[in-house]
């Protein structure tokens, strides 16, 4: 009995610490406002593209003051009719306010890595939203 929870115990140990992230921590989820983005690279097959515009993103998101929850995602493949998988690349921010989402916009990190990444993107959709209270 004992050796059995032993193992049980060091079977969820090694499981809890396999589950953990690796990567920075997302920051908790803020309801006032959400920053949602979308973007279709020129060339989404382009292995190289991918890795600059991933290096970019990545280096921007991790210096930026403002950015809360930082999630980078890309297309699930979902199969159904009212969802669009055409994009290469998604963010999703939040932020506290309007306001802080305003000065995320003149972010001196945020315009560089539009500075640096701009060519490599065909097209941009940015969906804004306030929490409902």
């Amino acid at each position: 009995m004992k050796a059995a929870l032993l193992g049980l115990l060091i079977m969820l140990s090694t499981l809890a610490t396999s589950c953990k992230n690796e990567t920075t921590p997302m920051k908790e989820f803020d309801t006032n406002f959400a920053h949602v983005v979308y973007f279709w690279l020129k060339n989404p097959e382009s292995q190289e593209d991918r890795s600059a515009f991933e290096a970019s993103l990545k280096k921007f998101l991790s210096t930026s003051d403002y950015a809360q929850t930082q999630f980078i995602g890309t297309p699930a493949n979902t199969p159904r009719e009212v969802v669009d998988n055409s994009w290469t690349y998604s963010i999703i921010l939040t932020f506290p306010s309007k306001e802080i989402q305003n000065k995320y916009q003149q972010e001196p990190v945020h315009l560089k890595f539009i500075e640096e990444s701009e060519d490599l993107w065909e097209r941009v959709q940015v969906y804004d939203a306030v929490g409902l209270e």
